[in-house]
């Protein structure tokens, strides 16, 4: 237990991290397709007519709920909690799935694989999340927002 974070859970944290590496390795290794899950989903989805062929988009988009449901049933239940209202949250990924067609991909493609292979345009758009997220979080602590 981190003492400023008592729900903090860095073993999981770094075999979740662990296992988004491998399958992202994988996938580019194998498949030479770049893991980015906003454009595998805007490809299942048909938004997208570039990409990962249409079947392995929706496979991969399917096998994250699948994966993650075998997980809890395997270690036992997941605890989640949402401190924002549900119109919250749902507004929240709206603005993050239009962000992501914006910014030409998602933190993940950009994090993951962008950085891996040192891609200028994804360093910089690790960057902006990055320093978005603490900008947010430094508001919400200081009562700036909401």
């Amino acid at each position: 237990m981190i003492a400023s974070f008592p729900q903090a859970m860095p073993i999981q944290g770094l075999a979740g991290g662990l296992l988004i590496g491998i399958s992202a390795a994988i996938l580019l290794l194998g498949n030479g397709r770049i893991a980015g899950v906003s454009g595998l989903g805007a490809r299942a989805l048909g938004i997208a007519d570039t990409g990962a062929p249409r079947a392995m988009a929706a496979a991969f988009i399917i096998g994250l709920p699948v994966g993650a449901a075998l997980v809890a049933l395997l270690l036992g239940g997941v605890e989640t909690r949402y401190p924002a209202a549900t119109w919250q949250v749902a507004v929240g990924g709206l603005l993050v799935g239009y962000g992501t067609r914006l910014g030409s991909g998602c933190t993940s493609g950009h994090g993951v694989c962008g950085m891996a292979r040192l891609s200028p345009r994804s360093i910089a758009a690790t960057l902006l999340f990055m320093a978005s997220g603490i900008t947010t979080v430094a508001l919400m602590r200081t009562g700036g927002l909401l």
